[in-house]
């Protein structure tokens, strides 16, 4: 298991959590919460950050040598500004993979997944590594990874809500018929959610409000860590059948009646 890496387009990852640096109340809690999740990849919101460095950032508290950056589109509605906010993450230096999010409505924050597909298309054109937040829906996580996407990232529930994986079976589908990797992204609000979600056979998991929002967000970082850990070592290991009646543990040969 030690051994055993999350690969998307072809770049290892000894960790399956994927934590983004959104809502922290201060960068030192940011900061020791990264190291606490055992974290790789980390996110960074493109339009939220100060990406001139010549000036003060959040970017500041995070070590490029120790974390895989990830830039991603959160805050754009139209495929237009996704692009738009991809191009400047290249612009300004930082890898050219795209967590990409074209979010279809202010309240819900559900994905639209027309302007998605479309954002998709053109950006692995332009060479992008493409890992697509999109909605828990089999048909449309295969029309993005004949797109091209490196990744599909169902939610689990609407982003920011902790309330777990609403529709399990659909997440099963999905990573039963999807060929890359499948990354729970959006609805985790504790360990026990991030454990379920990998028992369910997701390649990683990514979490955001979880951690920064949890009353210790470094020792629910812990946690997250281990709970990752845990669910994918529990899907390798195969459970059991489940069944309605109660199967004796021990066997009977040999009991004296």
């Amino acid at each position: 298991m030690s051994e055993e890496k999350l690969v998307i387009a072809g770049k290892s990852f000894k960790s399956r959590l994927i934590v983004g640096t959104g809502k922290y109340s201060d960068d030192a809690t940011m900061a020791k919460a990264l190291e606490a999740s055992g974290t790789e990849i980390v996110t960074v919101a493109v339009r939220r950050v100060e990406l001139d460095r010549t000036k003060p950032s959040m970017l500041d508290s995070i070590d490029p040598e120790h974390y895989f950056l990830l830039p991603n589109t959160a805050g754009c509605f139209t495929a237009e500004e996704a692009i738009r906010t991809a191009h400047l993450a290249r612009e300004v230096g930082m890898v050219d993979w795209i967590k990409l999010e074209v979010i279809g409505d202010k309240v819900t924050l559900f994905p639209d997944n027309e302007g998605l597909l479309e954002a998709t298309r053109i950006l692995v054109k332009e060479g992008f590594t493409v890992l697509p937040y999109t909605n828990d829906d089999l048909i449309n996580a295969k029309k993005l990874q004949d797109a091209g996407a490196a990744a599909v990232m169902p939610l689990g529930a609407p982003i920011g809500s902790g309330m777990g994986v609403q529709n399990p079976h659909n997440i099963s589908i999905i990573k039963e018929f999807i060929d890359v990797p499948v990354i729970l992204d959006a609805g985790v609000g504790t360990a026990s959610d991030a454990c379920r979600a990998m028992e369910l056979g997701v390649d990683g998991l990514l979490t955001n409000t979880g951690i920064a929002q949890a009353k210790d967000p470094v020792m629910m970082a812990s946690a997250l860590r281990k709970a990752v850990e845990s669910g994918r070592e529990a899907f390798m290991a195969g459970r059991i059948p489940m069944k309605r009646y109660a199967t004796a543990s021990s066997p009977e040969t040999g009991i004296v009646r």
